[in-house]
């Protein structure tokens, strides 16, 4: 088996990124109804929006009421991003950790 790693694609996105960029824009609605909707506080959305904090398995459900597209989407973009970044941070301390195999 190689050693090589396998680069898949385009490097992680905070869900705040896509909010920012992609998602508010198209709802084409002032940030703080946005957060009014989601019943959360300007500060809270804009948390996010700058990429400052994490978008929860609360907040997940809310957007993805509010989008139409469901918790998954959010969480997993919050998970893969929260994963690549820590696996930089950690690389030499999970390197040390040696790969059991099972008898």
């Amino acid at each position: 088996m190689s050693k090589r790693t396998v680069k898949r694609g385009l490097p992680a996105m905070h869900p705040g990124e896509l909010l920012r960029e992609d998602v508010v824009p198209a709802l084409g609605r002032p940030r703080a109804e946005i957060a009014r909707l989601l019943g959360v506080s300007r500060q809270t959305l804009h948390s996010i929006l700058t990429e400052r904090a994490p978008v929860t398995p609360e907040m997940a459900l809310r957007l993805g009421k509010l989008c139409g597209n469901g918790p998954e989407l959010w969480l997993n973009l919050q998970s893969r991003f929260d994963l690549e970044r820590l696996s930089k941070a950690k690389r030499a301390e999970i390197a040390a950790i040696p790969t059991l195999a099972s008898e």
